[in-house]
C-alpha cells in the first residue's frame, strides 16, 4: 500500500490511550481555554484523523505565508493550504503556555483538543490580502471560502496539539466517518493495495458513478473509495445525512460487492478550487489511495476557477517528486444518446451538445423540488427518490 506523506508511517495526532486522553480531558479543564472556529476545530479532526500527516499542529504565521506562496513550510515539506488556528480574541488564554480549544459546533463547547503554545502572532492586512490570494485565487469576498477566511481574525496560535475527539462527526455519522488509519486497516482487510480515490460535497448521479468505474478500470485498481465531506457547506447544497444515503443506494443497485468503501471525513468545505485539489491528494495518500480522481471544476465555486484549473496545477505547480498519489484526470462525463451510455465527453468526437443527456445544478434542483425526477441517463431512479424527498421536505 502507499505510504503516507512525509513519513514511513501514519501519526494520527488523537490520544488513542484510553488512561492518557482521561487525563488529558481532566487537565482541559484546569486550562485557560479558547472557544476556536469552525475551520479551526475541523483542522484539529483532520490533524487528529491523520489525514494531515506529518503535521505536528498548527503552523506558524512565517509556515502559513510560505505555504500559501510556494506549497512549501519553512522546512521543505511540501503542503497546499495552510493549516492554522486564527482566533479573533486571543486575550483568553495569552501568557498561556499550554490552553484548551474549545469546540464551537457541538452544544457546551467540549474541548476537542489541547495545545502547546508555542507563539502567538498577529497577521496584518497586507499578509491576510497575501494568504487569501494565493489560496483562493481571489481576495473577493463574494466566494464563500475567502469570506471564511478572512473572517477567522487576524491573531494566529501556532503550536503542536493533541487531540481527543472528532467533534460531531463520530456521533452524526457514526456508519460513515472514517479516519485514515481505520481506512487504511479495512483496504489491507479486503485485500485491497491500490485504490481509488473519488471526492464529493454532492450526491453522486449517473456520470459520477460511471466515472469512478471507468477510473478503476483505467488503472487496474482494486476497489473506489467513495470519500465524501461530512463538515460545512456553503447554504444550496446537499445536506451529508440526504448525500450519504443516496450514495449508499447508488453503490447498494449498482456496483459490483466489494468493488466500493463509502466513507467520509470532518471537514469544512473551503471551495479553494485547484489549491483544494492538491489538499484533498494530500489526505487521500494519507488514507491510503494510489489515484485521485479530480474532474471538471474539482472543488469549485461559481465561476471562480477554470473548468480544468484543478487538474492543471498538478502539472504546473506540484513537483514531480512532491507527492506518491496519482492524478486521474477526468473530461466532463454524460450520457450519449449515440451511444447509450456514459461517456467522457473528449472521447466522442463525433458528438454534438444535443447528443448528450446534460442538466444545469439549477435545472436538476428544480425537478427534484416540483416531484419531477430527471430521466433516468442523468440519475438512477432509487437515487432521484431519496432527492425528491428532501427538496420537497425541507
Amino acid at each position: 500500500m502507499i505510504k503516507p506523506h512525509g513519513s514511513d508511517t501514519l501519526n494520527p495526532l488523537y490520544v488513542a490511550d484510553e488512561a492518557a486522553r482521561g487525563q488529558l480531558v481532566q487537565e482541559a479543564h484546569e486550562l485557560p481555554a479558547l472557544t476556536v472556529s469552525s475551520a479551526a476545530a475541523a483542522n484539529a479532526v483532520m490533524l487528529g484523523a491523520g489525514y494531515f500527516n506529518p503535521l505536528t499542529g498548527y503552523m506558524t504565521k512565517a509556515d502559513a505565508l510560505s505555504v500559501a506562496r510556494d506549497m512549501r513550510t519553512q522546512d521543505g515539506l511540501f503542503w497546499p493550504i495552510p493549516i492554522v488556528n486564527i482566533v479573533a480574541d486571543v486575550e483568553p488564554v495569552r501568557g498561556a503556555a499550554r490552553i484548551a480549544l474549545k469546540d464551537p459546533n457541538v452544544e457546551g463547547n467540549p474541548v476537542v483538543a489541547v495545545q502547546d503554545v508555542e507563539g502567538i502572532e498577529e497577521i496584518s492586512e497586507d499578509e491576510m490580502r497575501d494568504m487569501v490570494t494565493h489560496i483562493f485565487g481571489t481576495d473577493d469576498d463574494e466566494h464563500p471560502g475567502v469570506a471564511t477566511f478572512k473572517g477567522l481574525g487576524r491573531t494566529l496560535v501556532h503550536g503542536p496539539i493533541q487531540v481527543l475527539n472528532f467533534s460531531y462527526f463520530e456521533d452524526d455519522f457514526p456508519d460513515t466517518f472514517r479516519t485514515a488509519q481505520s481506512i487504511r486497516d479495512e483496504f489491507a482487510e479486503r485485500g485491497w493495495d491500490k485504490v481509488v480515490a473519488f471526492q464529493t460535497r454532492n450526491p453522486m448521479h449517473r456520470a459520477h458513478e460511471e466515472l469512478c468505474k471507468m477510473a478503476l478500470e483505467a488503472t487496474g485498481a482494486d476497489g473506489v473509495l467513495v470519500h465524501m465531506l461530512l463538515g460545512k457547506l456553503k447554504p444550496g447544497d446537499v445536506p451529508a445525512r440526504v448525500r450519504d444515503a443516496a450514495i449508499r443506494k447508488m453503490v447498494e443497485h449498482y456496483f459490483p460487492e466489494n468493488s466500493v468503501m463509502i466513507t467520509g471525513y470532518g471537514f469544512d468545505m473551503m471551495y479553494a478550487g485547484p489549491r483544494e485539489a492538491v489538499l484533498h491528494a494530500v489526505f487521500r495518500q494519507n488514507a491510503g489511495c494510489s489515484y485521485l480522481i479530480v474532474g471538471r471544476d474539482h472543488a469549485g465555486v461559481g465561476d471562480f476557477y477554470g473548468a480544468f484549473d484543478a487538474q492543471t496545477i498538478f502539472d504546473e505547480k506540484v513537483p514531480a517528486d512532491a507527492l506518491d498519489i496519482e492524478i486521474f484526470k477526468a473530461d466532463h462525463t454524460a450520457f450519449s444518446k449515440k451511444l447509450g451510455r456514459v461517456v467522457m465527453m473528449s472521447e466522442a468526437p463525433d458528438h454534438t451538445k444535443e447528443d448528450f443527456v446534460i442538466l444545469s445544478g439549477t435545472k436538476v434542483r428544480e425537478m427534484l423540488g416540483q416531484g419531477i425526477a430527471p430521466p433516468p441517463e442523468f440519475s438512477r431512479p432509487e437515487v432521484a427518490e431519496i432527492l425528491m424527498d428532501y427538496y420537497q421536505n425541507k
